[in-house]
């Protein structure tokens, strides 16, 4: 059996970097500390799967949809790096193929809630990707009735955009149509 030895002090970007690759679980960084959840179930990943597809058959050459990439949310000691399921960045800064992406680069940040991330993503994530400036954040949730509830940041806080369980139509990031209903297998 072998021991893993997990961090005993905030960590910073560097330390981040450091910790040893494991796909078992899912990892980010919350002011410096180590947060660890379980793997997604295929619900979640349908969800994604289906956003990605949805939002990349409509976003312009110059917008790219992309899924679970780290996202530094603040980059100061101690750091937050989050995990988003579903990010919409400009193409070319996408094809520069960053390791994680600046929040500044983030037009729209995704969750679809899992069971245990229900405060996170309505409380916690609200208030640091407003703190952020990611200007769009869509909380996908797949308890029935299957919904989308889509904010806006204006001036520096999110506004309730949208939320639907059937067709969530946007003007931003750019104009986008979401069947809501396709979200679920």
């Amino acid at each position: 059996m072998s021991t893993v030895m997990w961090p005993d002090h905030l960590l910073s970007l560097a330390d981040w970097d450091a910790l040893p690759e494991d796909n078992s679980r899912q990892y980010e960084l919350a002011e410096g500390v180590l947060q660890v959840s379980p793997r997604p179930v295929s619900n979640h990943q349908w969800a994604i799967t289906q956003l990605v597809i949805q939002l990349g058959t409509q976003l312009p050459a110059d917008l790219a949809v992309l899924p679970d990439v780290e996202v530094v949310v603040v980059d100061s000691f101690p750091p937050t790096v989050r995990v988003p399921d579903v990010v919409v960045v400009p193409t070319a800064v996408a094809k520069g193929n960053p390791a994680r992406y600046a929040a500044k680069d983030v037009l729209l940040a995704v969750e679809v809630i899992s069971p245990g991330s229900r405060r996170i993503d309505r409380v916690t994530k609200v208030n640091e990707y407003a703190e952020a400036g990611i200007p769009e954040y869509w909380i996908v949730d797949l308890d029935a009735p299957v919904s989308v509830t889509a904010f806006q940041l204006i001036n520096g806080d999110y506004e309730l955009n949208a939320e639907v369980d059937d067709v969530l139509s946007v003007t931003a990031p750019a104009p986008l149509t979401v069947n809501v209903r396709d979200l679920v297998p």
